[in-house]
């Protein structure tokens, strides 16, 4: 066993004996919540005065990137080593807006990663598809995305979220999220572990439907142009209706799952030796995620739609990229 290998296992194993594979109740604190009103999030949420999300549902955002985060910086061995800001979105008026918080990293096993939080919400819903439009809206999201500077190491990307358009007994949420995985030397022992993680959290929860999300996943990413699907699949689910505080437990699930199942991926492979030829190939290859992110990917459009911050929304982007 190499040194390099060593290092990584011994950092999969520490992120493994803090955050020990246990479902997570979302109706209880988190152990990563620690001082939770402390968070530059739970301030920027507060400034609405008519909060749209409740503390439920923004303890389960928050636990769902603080995990996220915890993750990245432990693959990379350095605690602490993501660069934290926060921003704030106000109208043309100064009227307050929303905000989030970019958790990014740049290292030498992660060439580049990024765990974001935001919250938004206007008095006018920016659809894409023109359903609602004119609207009061409150939009919450988590994403998080790693480019590893090792060509065996997968792309990988998750996404949860929360909406809410309209007021009073007009009002309607929806949940939506998802993880896929994006290898350019696929392995069936990373595709196979990862879904299986994400059929569990869909088993495990009753919006759960890993049959009908994996096959929308698989359709979601495909690119047109390139004929082409950008991965190994994952899940993808958008515009389910919650009815009741249990339904968003899902999307914990999804995250939680997530971090532990990407982590044992990298452990695998960000120790395989590669040579110039087959970086040169990953850069390349790199071109078709920017592609479909600058060109089909809907949580990008609705984030410039939004007024969103322009940092955080091309933060999904390669570092390093060919055509």
């Amino acid at each position: 066993m190499t040194s390099n290998q060593s290092e990584v296992m011994h950092r999969t194993k520490a992120f493994h004996d803090k955050y020990p594979h246990a479902k997570v109740n979302s109706l209880q604190k988190h152990p990563l919540l620690n001082d939770f009103k402390s968070d530059p999030i739970h301030a920027i949420a507060m400034r609405n005065n008519s909060p749209a999300v409740t503390p439920l549902q923004l303890e389960l955002f928050v636990t769902a990137r603080n995990l996220n985060r915890v993750m990245l910086e432990t693959i990379e061995g350095t605690p602490g080593c993501a660069e934290i800001k926060s921003w704030n979105k106000t109208s043309p008026d100064g009227d307050a807006q929303g905000g989030g918080t970019m958790s990014t990293l740049r290292g030498k096993i992660v060439e580049k990663g990024a765990c974001q939080m935001s919250i938004v919400w206007g008095p006018s819903y920016p659809s894409i598809e023109k359903d609602h439009s004119g609207k009061p809206f409150t939009a919450m999201g988590v994403s998080f995305i790693c480019h590893p500077y090792n060509p065996y190491g997968p792309i990988a990307h998750m996404n949860v979220r929360v909406l809410k358009v309209g007021e009073g007994a007009d009002a309607i949420t929806w949940i939506g999220g998802g993880a896929d995985l994006t290898p350019m030397i696929p392995f069936a022992e990373d595709t196979a572990d990862f879904h299986d993680v994400l059929k569990k959290a869909c088993q495990d929860n009753r919006l759960g439907d890993y049959e009908k999300y994996t096959k929308w996943c698989d359709e979601y990413f495909f690119i047109p142009h390139r004929g082409e699907t950008r991965g190994v699949g994952g899940i993808f689910f958008d515009y389910v209706k919650p009815s009741e505080d249990s339904d968003f437990q899902i999307l914990l699930d999804v995250a939680q799952g997530f971090a532990h199942t990407y982590a044992d991926i990298l452990a695998r492979r960000v120790i395989t030796s590669f040579d110039e030829i087959t970086k040169d190939k990953h850069l390349y290859w790199r071109g078709r995620y920017a592609e479909f992110n600058l060109v089909h990917d809907r949580g990008t459009r609705f984030g410039l739609m939004s007024g969103g911050n322009i940092e955080a929304i091309f933060g999904s982007l390669p570092p390093v990229v060919k055509w």
